[in-house]
C-alpha cells in the first residue's frame, strides 16, 4: 500500500517539473535566439518480486528446503530526466536594425552550432545566439545586460556610431574601412555547452571554443534569429502533463480513502 503512495507521488513531481520546464519555453517563445529545453520521463529500475514458499521432500522426517516463486515485477515510480536546450535553427525576423545579428549556420542538419562571443561577468568567454546587440554610451557594442560582444580576437568592439555595416563573414565597417571582425564560436557538440540563463552558455572549466571558419555561417545584419519554440507543441504538451498530473492525484487519493479505511473502519474493536 504505502508504495503506491510513492509511485503516485513521484508521477506528481515528474509532471510537475515537467510542467516548470514547457512554462519556461513558452514564456521564452519571443526571446531571440532561445533554445526550447527538452527532457523525457523515465522509470525508475524495476524490482523482481518472488514469493518465499517452503518444501518438503517426500521422505520420513525430511527437513524443509526453501522454494522461490515469481510474482512479477514493480515499478518504483518516475522521474524527469535532465533537460537539454534543443540547438535548432530558428527563423530569421527582419528588424531593420543595424545593431540586430543573427547567424544562419551552413549544415545540412539545421543545428545551430556557431555562437556569438560574450565577456561574461566574470571575464570568461560566454556564448550565445541572441544578437540584440545595442551600442552603450562609451560606444561599445554590448548585449542588452550590458556584456560585451568581442571580436575574432577577444577584444571588446568599439563603435562611432550606429551606422556601421556587416557583411556576411562578420566583418564590421566604418565609413569602408574594416574596424573588426565579430568573434564566432563553433562547436560540433553543443549538448555539451552549460546553460547559463539569459540566452548565455558556458563551457566545463571555461574552456574555449574554436573559431567558427566562414564556410560554417552567415551573418545578417538587420535581422534577429527567433526562438526555436513551438508553441502549438509546447501548449499540447503543458495540457498533457496537468491532465496526467491530476491522474496521479487522484490515484494517491485513492491509496489516502483506503489506509483512511484500514486504520478507522477495518481495525476498529467492537465492544
Amino acid at each position: 500500500m504505502l508504495r503506491g503512495f510513492y509511485t503516485a507521488a513521484s508521477g506528481m513531481l515528474a509532471q510537475q517539473r515537467l510542467t516548470d520546464m514547457l512554462t519556461n519555453n513558452l514564456a521564452n517563445a519571443n526571446t531571440p535566439g532561445f533554445k526550447q529545453d527538452q527532457s523525457s520521463i523515465r522509470d525508475f529500475p524495476q524490482l523482481l518480486l518472488q514469493r518465499m514458499d517452503q518444501q518438503s521432500l517426500p521422505v520420513k522426517d525430511a527437513p524443509s528446503l526453501p522454494s522461490f516463486t515469481q510474482v512479477g515485477s514493480l515499478s518504483t515510480g518516475v522521474y524527469l530526466q535532465e533537460t537539454q536546450p534543443k540547438f535548432l535553427q530558428g527563423d530569421l525576423q527582419n528588424t531593420g536594425k543595424k545593431t540586430d545579428l543573427a547567424i544562419v549556420d551552413q549544415g545540412t542538419n539545421s543545428s545551430a552550432d556557431s555562437f556569438f562571443t560574450i565577456q561574461g561577468e566574470d571575464g570568461h568567454v560566454r556564448y550565445t545566439r541572441n544578437g540584440n546587440f545595442t551600442l552603450d554610451q562609451n560606444g561599445y557594442l554590448t548585449q542588452d545586460n550590458g556584456l560585451y560582444v568581442l571580436d575574432s580576437n577577444g577584444n571588446k568592439i568599439q563603435l562611432k556610431s550606429d551606422q556601421f555595416t556587416v557583411d556576411n563573414n562578420g566583418n564590421i565597417s566604418e565609413n569602408g574601412n574594416r574596424v573588426a571582425t565579430l568573434g564566432i564560436a563553433y562547436t560540433n557538440k553543443p549538448m555539451s555547452l552549460i546553460k547559463e540563463g539569459d540566452g548565455l552558455y558556458g563551457t566545463v572549466n571555461n574552456a574555449k571554443l574554436p573559431a567558427s571558419q566562414n564556410t560554417q555561417f552567415t551573418l545578417n545584419q538587420g535581422f534577429l534569429e527567433a526562438s526555436n519554440v513551438d508553441q502549438t507543441q509546447v501548449m499540447t504538451q503543458m495540457l498533457a502533463a496537468y491532465r496526467s498530473f491530476e491522474a496521479n492525484q487522484k490515484v494517491l487519493q485513492a491509496y489516502d480513502q483506503s489506509m483512511d479505511k484500514a486504520v478507522n473502519e477495518v481495525g476498529r474493536v467492537n465492544g
